[in-house]
């Protein structure tokens, strides 16, 4: 009974917070610049006072997008259960993606952590740390059904299209494609509609997303989802071990209380055992 009280407890508290996110669109570096860092419970030092300050970069659903006026996720209830745990409340701050790679807007000081369905490579550990990995993402190809396209080797010749900034772009082109880059998920797809591109690569809990939607799933089709042995993780300062020891204790606390299973089927989709059971690793793309 107790383990189930807890889970419903955790549930509760992530749906609750993820109702009152605050949106702030871009990064600043006016915020309270002269106070300092703050403490937060467990001694975590915050960049302001009362809140788990997040970069992200939207839309990029299931894992965040603005659903109702609201930031919502699969990676937004994740990082509610840290800000839980520290006895503050999460602000979100949509930040362009490349910026993730390099770490800027945490080594400024503007962010606490960065959440964007981001996966963990060496040449991006160079810049951050990253959490225990949360999520096992494959590269998916969706494909306008009358392309042709019945596979990744049916790309050759094709108008390809990738998220710039990200794994699928990367993989396209270590794969010999010169894929048409958009600045984020919601241009690919809209790249994709519109005709300019045949097809595109993007992880492929994106493109459940997608299908959800009949008039997608009537005109696209998925015609191949490639193994690359992906993970994401969630990033910190480079030293900020008492952050990063906190978001890796509430994510072993969700996993093994269930509250990670119950939030990967509101946000995913069918749950996937392995997705909760693996271990860090650095993917190549």
């Amino acid at each position: 009974m107790n383990s189930v009280l807890a889970r419903r407890t955790r549930i509760l508290a992530a749906t609750t917070a993820a109702a009152g996110l605050l949106l702030v669109a871009g990064c600043t570096s006016t915020d309270d610049g002269g106070s300092g860092t703050k403490t937060a419970a467990g001694g975590v030092e915050l960049v302001k006072a009362g809140q788990l300050t997040t970069c992200t970069h939207l839309p990029y659903p299931p894992f965040q997008s603005e659903i109702d006026g609201k930031v919502q996720g699969f990676d937004v209830a994740l990082i509610d259960l840290v800000a839980k745990d520290l006895g503050v409340k999460q602000v979100i701050r949509d930040t362009p993606f490349e910026n993730f790679k390099t770490g800027a807007f945490l080594n400024s000081g503007e962010c606490d952590l960065a959440a964007a369905g981001m996966t963990i490579t060496d040449e991006r550990k160079k810049n951050v740390d990253f959490s225990d990995p949360y999520f096992d993402a494959t590269q998916a190809v969706l494909a306008d059904k009358g392309a042709g396209i019945g596979s990744f080797a049916d790309l050759k010749g094709k108008k390809v299209g990738a998220q710039a900034q990200t794994t699928g772009e990367d993989y396209a082109k270590s794969q010999g494609l010169d894929p048409v880059s958009f600045e984020s998920s919601d241009a690919v797809l809209n790249g994709l509609r519109s005709g300019q591109v045949d097809a595109v690569v993007i992880d492929y809990p994106v493109v459940q997303g997608w299908l959800k939607d009949k008039a997608n799933a009537d005109a696209f089709e998925v015609a191949d989802n490639v193994n690359t042995g992906e993970q994401y993780g969630f990033t910190v300062r480079k030293g900020n071990t008492k952050l990063l020891a906190a978001v890796n204790k509430a994510l072993s606390e969700a996993k093994s209380d269930g509250t990670y299973r119950e939030l990967y089927e509101k946000w995913i989709g069918p749950y996937d055992e392995s997705a909760a059971s693996a271990s860090p690793s650095a993917s190549a793309s």
